[in-house]
């Protein structure tokens, strides 16, 4: 894929598929560890060992449309070939957690993206699952958290335009202040 953004996508829309109700979403970027580090978490259905040594195998997927299933194989190459890392931890029953570490200096690390409009479409598409999307960096952090958007909403959907509207301005904003934007 040609942004990181896309396999963050793709990994959380197997949570979804996994029926979780909460994603969390981690990315943590830092000039003076040269490391990106992406963390998908999930309270989803979980996995065996035997489940997720297939997972990452290309030729392995759920899915019936296709025989093959390369999103998180391409994610664990894009991390390794950069001298990063990549880690999946999944219990039957509690979750799964993905992790993939990167050194952001090597000519091959891939661009994050659109991180932001990632969050953003993940949920629009879908409202009814809770996602906290926390982003770090060496200037400071900010966290976006679905649950505390539904206590102060009430009755009204996350997928309804002003909300998004606001939800994309929120990433935006914070975005520019830790990575010291104006």
């Amino acid at each position: 894929m040609r942004e990181l953004s896309l396999n963050v996508m793709d990994v959380a829309q197997n949570s979804v598929r996994a029926e979780a109700t909460l994603v969390r979403i981690s990315v943590t970027e830092s000039d003076k560890d040269d490391r990106l580090t992406i963390e998908i978490a999930d309270d989803g259905c979980g996995m065996t060992q035997e489940q997720v040594q297939q997972v990452i195998d290309p030729f392995f997927t759920t899915r019936t449309t296709r025989k093959v299933g390369l999103g998180v194989p391409l994610f664990k190459l894009s991390a390794e070939q950069t001298g990063g890392s990549f880690d999946i931890q999944s219990e039957k029953g509690v979750g799964t957690t993905t992790t993939a570490s990167y050194v952001k200096s090597h000519v091959d690390m891939t661009p994050l993206g659109d991180i932001n409009s990632t969050v953003k479409i993940l949920i629009q598409c879908n409202p009814q699952i809770d996602f906290v999307y926390t982003c770090t960096t060496d200037n400071g952090s900010f966290t976006l958290d679905t649950r505390e958007l539904r206590e102060v909403l009430g009755d009204v959907s996350l997928d309804t335009p002003d909300v998004l509207l606001w939800i994309g301005d929120y990433l935006e904003e914070n975005t520019k202040n830790i990575y010291g934007g104006a």
